[in-house]
């Protein structure tokens, strides 16, 4: 053989074997269909109307070959990905499709389907998903269930018909639970409703978050704090309730690149920390709610092409930025164009605007670039600024230094709100003021030197102390000493001291944290002490102003105690004497030792307990902030109630410190326990025991929105005699008497035998001696408010009565303390109180008033429902002299729900001692039992019982209680 044969028949060698490996390795790749994985694509064929849209063969195997258009497989015959995106099918998807469980990619976007969606349970190799832009109607519970590990992407957005019919749909609770992996959440225009689930926040890889054209409410929630979200859109909310609330933790997520906020009810400022978001470049946060001056970081950040800012509430200058798609339209800036200055004192009043918290009233008025065309509050004389007259708005936060800066003021009348902090020093420098009044606000002092020609008054400042150091901690070489300065008001030096009427001494008073009270749940040692609180004396003596010092436990003391220091100034010398310890200065004070260890808890262990303030742990909402279910470790289930951020005003604090100190003063089995309380930060959190059928409110007015069963007349009784014991207790308590303020159904929580007890001690006023009243700001919620109360502000026990009365008008006909479709003529009627006067001593009308899910066809009962509503008629007269204490109300309920009754007349065993023996007869019985227990004859001994003691039954301590004798 030559060599150019030889060398074609090696060629021939080479490519037939190379035919032959191929050959064989495409039956190494090649394997059939796994057959559910077949059955699966044959039910998607017969469920379409148009399935020749899918190009699909009839050879029965999908993986081929060849391999089916659209369909890839892996080498063991499993589909591991089906692309008909955009092909143009139409019909439904076949409950099998979840039989796909080697699935990785799965894209249906862009056609026409219709019908139910089928459940993802057992698709755990699914990691992208795009069902977006179809005609879906309906979304299983079970959708996201059945442990999806490897999802990272899903799309159902543009579904807008998702479970329309019966009012949207939510997130299920378990999704970070299945799909913990996940990094996109695509949910636009699905009609998903309720408000953006909290349990989001534990998705730690979700980077794209969109939920844009729902039907969501609420603020964006406290849990995604701190999430590495970089794209968010949560724009045009459609339902009447949108997205609400602050931008704080929207702007904690310093990753964020997109953020569409636009066409919702966000509100407040644009915080400053929106600087730390340095790779946003796209903002849009028009046509909300926000307010006040843009922050200069705003214009700072580097990546920023897109800024939409229309229709808000927004003040000041419009910032120069350089971002090429800027628009700002509809707010009420002071200047027209990017960079433009505004006057000096215009941006001296907004600074004074933002620094009280933008008060809605003043935010309305105050725009432009002249405060003299009528700004809410603002007096001007020949086109100066003179007098800034904002007494009683309701101002929170603090006193400016800008106001400094306004140098024609010559009044400032700032009484009557809620203002803390210090007076700035920058009003001494305003050469025309003449008068300024501070009166009854929360300020602290001490008070800058005034010239003399200053009517200065801050009076009302409970915690004015003008011996306090200077702001910056260096030492005070005031020789003032504790009297007012130069200039003030006489009424400032009263503030320090409270006389007690006739006697012409000087008092102080402080009220701590006691802790003589049993807690029956797990929050013992938690942690140490973290913060102490005083409360207001009684009415009858003014407070006057203490410092309180929390001094190093001494090595001899318990783990569990603080030395606490309550110091008061002695006006009786004039000078501030003292005996804390040698070469303290200026205070006198006692001593006194808390155990406080039972009810300090740390915030941590909160977190813990409630899932880090979980959403679907919310129990209920209030103007103090949220409420949530807790659980320790060792099962206790407890009731967290937090302080929003935003809440954490003058008031609230208030609030908050009076109900801690109802912890020395307030224990009884209808009154709701708190166990503890925590501070960090700005977390305010207490601690009560958990109620778990939850308020009275829920069970007379949204039994059938809660799927309830409506209460019956004899737990309808209890109830009402529960909250009169309760609310005896409170108004007769032998060294201490109070005033609730605001009982309602409410704050009337009721346990899992539906015993009632009273809740929510923010408002409770220390109550007069007798029958007088004392002058107090109004609170509580109108249509439970006395009518003395409601015009006078003076308040009485009597107060609290006319409210379990309309309490009792609830029980009795299921509708609410006011009620605007009752009809009737004049605006009283809306008042169930004065409605229900009008009409209870008609039997026909009563009956016809009764809530209609109570059954009073018999006599007896109807006649009980008369007993009660004449009880109550009584007790919300018009005339508190008219209406009977709450020891009254006790002896009318109880009779009708504690009917005794002799058990049959048989004679006891008692201790082997006949009862109906002669007297004599017995005690001898009695003392022989005696000796023999003594002797161990008859009662096992310690050693018999092996240690072990009977228990005491749960609570039978706290059944004891000094005022109650019930």
């Amino acid at each position: 053989m030559d060599d150019a044969a030889a060398t074609h028949h090696y060629h021939l060698i080479i490519t037939i074997a190379t035919i032959l490996l191929a050959a064989a390795g495409a039956g190494l790749v090649h394997a059939t269909t796994h057959p559910a994985d077949q059955a699966a694509l044959d039910d998607l064929r017969k469920s379409l109307t148009n399935p020749d849209a899918l190009g699909w063969p009839d050879n029965g195997d999908a993986c081929g070959p060849p391999t089916w258009p659209h369909v890839s497989c892996d080498r063991t015959g499993r589909v591991d990905n089906l692309d008909l995106k955009n092909a143009g099918l139409s019909g439904t998807l076949p409950p099998s499709l979840s039989s796909l469980a080697a699935l990785r990619g799965l894209s249906l976007q862009g056609n026409r389907l219709t019908g139910a969606l089928p459940s993802f349970r057992g698709m755990s190799a699914l990691q992208q998903a795009f069902l977006n832009d179809n005609d879906f109607d309906a979304i299983p519970a079970d959708f996201f269930d059945g442990g999806l590990t490897d999802l990272l992407e899903i799309s159902l957005s543009d579904n807008h018909r998702l479970n329309k019919s019966s009012g949207g749909w939510a997130l299920p609770p378990g999704l970070p639970d299945s799909a913990p992996q996940l990094q996109v959440l695509s949910l636009d225009n699905c009609s998903l409703t309720g408000g953006i689930p909290a349990f989001l926040g534990r998705l730690m890889g979700l980077q794209n978050l969109t939920l844009s054209y729902n039907n969501l409410s609420g603020p964006v929630p406290a849990a995604l704090n701190g999430s590495a979200i970089q794209r968010l859109w949560l724009n045009n909310q459609q339902g009447e309730a949108k997205l609400s609330g602050t931008l704080d933790v929207v702007v904690t997520m310093t990753g964020l690149q997109e953020l569409w906020l636009h066409g919702n009810d966000f509100s407040g400022p644009i915080p400053d920390a929106i600087a730390g978001c340095k790779d946003l470049y796209t903002v849009r946060l028009n046509n909300n709610q926000l307010l006040g001056l843009l922050p200069p970081g705003l214009a700072a950040l580097p990546a920023l092409r897109e800024l939409k800012l229309d229709n808000n509430n927004l003040l000041g200058p419009v910032p120069p930025l350089k971002a090429p798609n800027f628009t700002f339209s509809g707010n009420e800036f002071c200047a027209p164009n990017p960079g433009d200055a505004c006057a000096p004192e215009v941006m001296a009043l907004l600074q004074f605007l933002a620094d009280v918290q933008y008060p809605p009233k003043l935010v309305e008025t105050w725009s432009g670039n002249d405060p003299c065309a009528g700004w809410l509050g603002v007096t001007c004389v020949q086109g100066k600024v003179t007098v800034l007259n904002l007494p009683g708005y309701g101002l929170n936060g603090t006193i400016s230094q800008s106001l400094g800066n306004v140098t024609t003021l010559s009044d400032v009348k700032l009484a009557g709100n809620n203002l803390t902090g210090r007076v700035p020093d920058s009003l001494t420098k305003l050469a025309s003021l003449q008068k300024l009044d501070l009166s009854m606000n929360d300020l602290n002092g001490p008070l800058p030197a005034f010239s003399p020609t200053v009517d200065v008054n801050v009076t009302g400042n409970l915690n004015f102390n003008t011996t306090a150091p200077p702001p910056d901690g260096q030492p005070n070489n005031s020789p003032r000493g504790s009297h007012s300065p130069p200039g003030a008001s006489a009424g400032a030096e009263g503030n320090n001291d409270a006389a007690i009427p006739g006697s012409g001494k000087k008092t102080s008073s402080a009220v701590l944290l006691g802790t003589t009270i049993p807690v029956a749940v797990s929050v013992v040692a938690l942690i140490s002490v973290g913060a102490v609180f005083f409360c207001k004396r009684r009415a009858s003596v003014q407070p006057q102003a203490a410092s309180v010092v929390v001094h190093p436990r001494n090595s001899s003391d318990p783990d569990n105690l603080a030395k606490i220091v309550v110091a008061t100034n002695d006006s009786s010398s004039g000078t501030s004497q003292g005996n804390m310890h040698s070469g303290s200065s200026g205070l006198t004070g006692d001593v006194h030792m808390i155990e406080a260890g039972n009810f300090v808890i740390a915030v941590q262990v909160l977190r813990g307990a409630t899932r880090n303030f979980a959403q679907d742990n919310v129990l209920g909402r209030g103007g103090f902030g949220v409420v949530y279910k807790g659980e320790l470790h060792d099962g206790t289930m407890i009731a967290v109630k937090r302080m929003e951020a935003v809440a954490v005003s003058n008031k609230a604090l208030d609030e908050f410190q009076a109900e801690i100190a109802v912890l020395t003063k307030v224990r009884h089995r209808n009154l709701v326990s708190i166990l503890g309380y925590a501070i960090e930060g700005n977390e305010r959190l207490l601690v009560y025991e958990y109620m778990p059928n939850g308020a009275l409110s829920k069970h007379l007015f949204h039994w059938k929105q809660f799927e309830l069963e409506p209460l019956s007349w004899k737990k309808r009784l209890n109830i009402a005699l529960d909250v009169a014991r309760g609310m005896e207790y409170l108004h007769n308590l032998g060294h201490h008497r109070f005033i609730h303020r605001d009982l309602k159904s409410a704050n009337i929580l009721l346990g899992d035998d539906f015993r009632a007890k009273v809740a929510d001690f923010g408002l409770m006023k220390d109550a007069p001696d007798g029958n007088y009243s004392v002058a107090t700001r109004l609170a509580g919620t109108f249509g439970y408010l006395a009518p003395e109360y409601a015009v006078t502000g003076k308040i009485s026990t009597k107060a609290d009565v006319f409210s379990f009365g309309v309490v009792l008008l609830e029980l009795i006909t299921g509708t609410t303390a006011i009620d605007d479709s009752r009809v009737g003529e004049g605006e009283e009627t809306r008042h169930l109180a004065y409605w229900f006067s009008q009409i209870r001593k008609d039997e026909e009308q009563l009956r016809a008033a009764i809530d209609p899910t109570l059954d009073v066809s018999d006599d007896e009962t109807f006649e009980s429902v008369g007993v009660i509503a004449e009880l109550a008629g009584h007790c919300t007269a018009r005339e508190p002299s008219q209406r009977p204490d709450m020891g009254h109300a006790v002896n009318v309920l109880v009779p009708m729900v504690e009917k005794w009754r002799p058990v049959k007349d048989e004679a006891e065993d008692y201790l082997g001692i006949d009862l109906h023996l002669p007297l004599l007869q017995m005690v001898k019985s009695w003392q022989d039992a005696e000796a023999s227990m003594t002797d161990g004859g008859s009662i096992l001994s310690l050693e018999d019982s092996k240690g072990s003691i009977p228990a005491r039954p749960a609570g039978f301590a706290e059944s004891f209680t000094s005022a109650d004798g019930r």
